[in-house]
């Protein structure tokens, strides 16, 4: 018989397809590799520059001062460089938000995985995630504009500024975080918990109450943290709508002056580089890096302490 026209390959030949394949897939893991350094040396820069340009202020300024003092008025003629103030402002706006966001948001996820249907769920929540998407200036506008004069219709000694509208305007934007989050937690708990909890008779709410939300607990409590590190790290809307007063007070009426509120304010170009004042900026955002590195540090705890107790 005539040999065919087309040789078929050996056993100990190598496809060619085999081949390629095996190449592209090493260059995908490469590039991945590269993209997982990159990521790794970029948070390496970014940490290592915070270290040395707050050390240069430190150097300057000493703890005792700006831990210790109660004013923060670095651009001003009689400096004093306490970094309360702004401790206070942003702890102020980030509380009142989370005061808007938990219980709303719980509230959403609860209804969305207990009560809604499959094909409700499939229209609310990604509806209710929308809400993510808006632009957070946006938000701050809208804080500024609306909300404040609404505000001040109930309230005529509100001032024009303060902390109370962006603190509301910013718990409407984390609702989703808090809500999305939760109702994955509720929605992982098994089905025979709620069965088992209904055949000793226990209604709807009780079992949601005594079983399920126990059941999510850790999962909740990771949403919220997520949710809070998101509040403290919120720049634009405290930035249009809180101020730019630093004051020592926990008046939610007041103007007042948030860490990142006051980075954007230095960043502005106005503040020479390499001065006291400028370096203020590294010192604030090392402080706002701790208090978001703690609360990451415990929502990742309580996550992946929820996975173990899932797995077993």
């Amino acid at each position: 018989m005539p040999q065919s026209s087309v040789d078929k390959p050996t056993m100990g030949s190598k496809p060619i397809v085999g081949t390629s394949k095996g190449y592209g897939e090493r260059i995908v893991e490469k590039l991945l590799a590269g993209c997982g350094s990159l990521s790794v040396l970029i948070t390496i820069g970014i940490v290592a520059t915070l270290v040395v340009e707050t050390y240069h202020f430190f150097s300057e300024v000493g703890f005792g001062e700006f831990f210790g003092d109660t004013q923060w008025t670095p651009l001003f003629a009689n400096k004093h460089f306490g970094i309360w103030p702004l401790i206070c402002g942003t702890l102020i706006t980030a509380f009142i938000a989370m005061c808007v966001a938990v219980p709303l948001g719980l509230l959403a996820a609860i209804y969305l995985s207990e009560f809604a249907s499959e094909r409700v769920r499939s229209v609310l929540k990604p509806a209710l995630e929308l809400l993510a998407g808006v632009p957070t200036i946006v938000y701050g506008y809208f804080a500024l504009i609306v909300v404040t004069p609404a505000l001040q219709q109930l309230w005529p000694e509100l001032q024009g500024f303060n902390a109370l509208s962006p603190g509301l305007v910013m718990g409407i934007m984390i609702i989703p975080m808090v809500s999305s989050l939760s109702e994955d937690a509720l929605y992982a708990v098994p089905r025979s918990l709620r069965e088992a909890a209904w055949g000793m008779g226990a209604g709807r709410a009780s079992t949601i109450r005594r079983v399920v939300l126990p059941a999510a607990f850790s999962g909740i409590v990771a949403s919220v943290l997520l949710a809070l590190a998101r509040a403290i790290g919120e720049t634009m809307i405290v930035a249009i709508a809180a101020g730019q007063q630093a004051n020592f007070s926990i008046d939610p009426t007041e103007s007042v002056q948030t860490m990142t509120a006051f980075i954007v304010q230095v960043s502005m170009g106005d503040t020479p580089s390499g001065t006291t004042e400028y370096r203020t900026i590294f010192a604030v955002a090392s402080t706002l890096f701790v208090f978001t590195f703690i609360v990451n540090g415990i929502s990742q705890h309580i996550v992946h302490k929820q996975r173990r107790m899932q797995g077993h």
